[in-house]
């Protein structure tokens, strides 16, 4: 009797370059997601500021499961739009092994806190958010903005200080005026 042959397990092996991989996971029922589409967007963000290896996963949630990690890990009540959690140094990825990922971080969206949130980001809103870029009230608009902004803190952007804010809200409407998915353009 012949053995087949053992399934040779998943290579580890990574472009010589390195890359970047966008890992991106639905885990909510609120509003669909077109992940490819963050997918790209996310790279698009690490591509304008310079990031040419490392992985990032992007997961979009529900609101009780935004509110459990908002208060685990930033000691707030109730749900919130965005979370990023920073992993690697991006700065070690000059020096290591091209085969060995460099881990960026999570993001973790909630789509249901964004269409509550994105007409608040609509220009000529009553009350838009001070700095961020504007939109036009749409969910996606909003994504956008939640998907580049959480990248950015990835990468150690902030916005606890007004110096820190600008660049934050700059950067934003600068990757999003270059590589927004369509129907999503930000001012």
């Amino acid at each position: 009797m012949i053995k087949p042959a053992k399934p040779e397990p998943p290579s580890t092996e990574r472009p010589p370059d390195g890359g970047v991989e966008v890992f991106v996971t639905d885990e909510q029922t609120d509003h669909p997601i077109d992940t490819d589409r963050w997918a790209q967007l996310a790279t698009h963000a690490l591509a304008e500021r310079g990031v040419r290896r490392g992985e990032l996963s992007l997961t979009f949630v529900d609101e009780a499961t935004i509110a459990e990690l908002n208060a685990e890990h930033m000691g707030a009540d109730g749900p919130t739009d965005v979370l990023s959690f920073p992993l690697d140094d991006g700065d070690d990825a000059a020096g290591t092994d091209p085969r060995v990922p460099v881990l960026l971080g999570d993001v973790v969206i909630c789509p249901a806190v964004a269409a509550a949130n994105a007409p608040a980001h609509a220009a000529g809103a009553v009350e838009p958010h001070p700095g961020h870029p504007t939109h036009d009230g749409s969910l996606g608009s909003e994504l956008s903005l939640l998907v580049v902004h959480g990248v950015l803190h990835v990468l150690g952007l902030d916005h606890a200080e007004p110096d820190e804010t600008a660049e934050m809200h700059a950067a934003e409407r600068a990757i999003l005026a270059g590589g927004a998915p369509s129907g999503s353009a930000l001012r």
